[in-house]
């Protein structure tokens, strides 16, 4: 299975639609252990300003950062990548990755709402 996918699945188990820390060990086997994730917030919404490295860091940071969302897994600039919308509809947060072999490697997340309009689901 794709890792983004794996992510995903580890973010939304079944019986609930959303990341909580019951599944840290779960995200973070999902990624590498030098994994690198950047935050697109434009400062209008919370998010770290500088690169966060190291999957225990970055799985906390996608557990905060998808709490109380729902996933899915579409194409985020050609690539499998998730979207995170809250229970309006309304995207909270793009994802993009990149993978070697069986674990992601980097991310990109966007949170800036304006830069989201377009994931929209009213």
């Amino acid at each position: 299975m794709h890792p983004v996918r794996r992510l995903a699945a580890a973010c939304s188990p079944a019986e609930a639609a959303a990341c909580s820390p019951a599944d840290l060990a779960a995200v973070e086997s999902c990624l590498a252990a030098d994994v690198v994730a950047w935050c697109d917030s434009g400062g209008v919404v919370a998010a770290p300003l500088s690169p966060v490295w190291g999957a225990a860091e970055v799985a906390l940071l996608l557990i905060a950062t998808l709490a109380h969302t729902t996933l899915t897994v579409e194409s985020v600039n050609g690539r499998p990548g998730l979207v995170a919308r809250s229970p309006t509809g309304t995207a909270v947060s793009v994802v993009g990755a990149a993978n070697s072999h069986a674990v992601i490697t980097h991310l990109w997340m966007v949170l800036n709402p304006a830069k989201l309009t377009r994931w929209h689901r009213h």
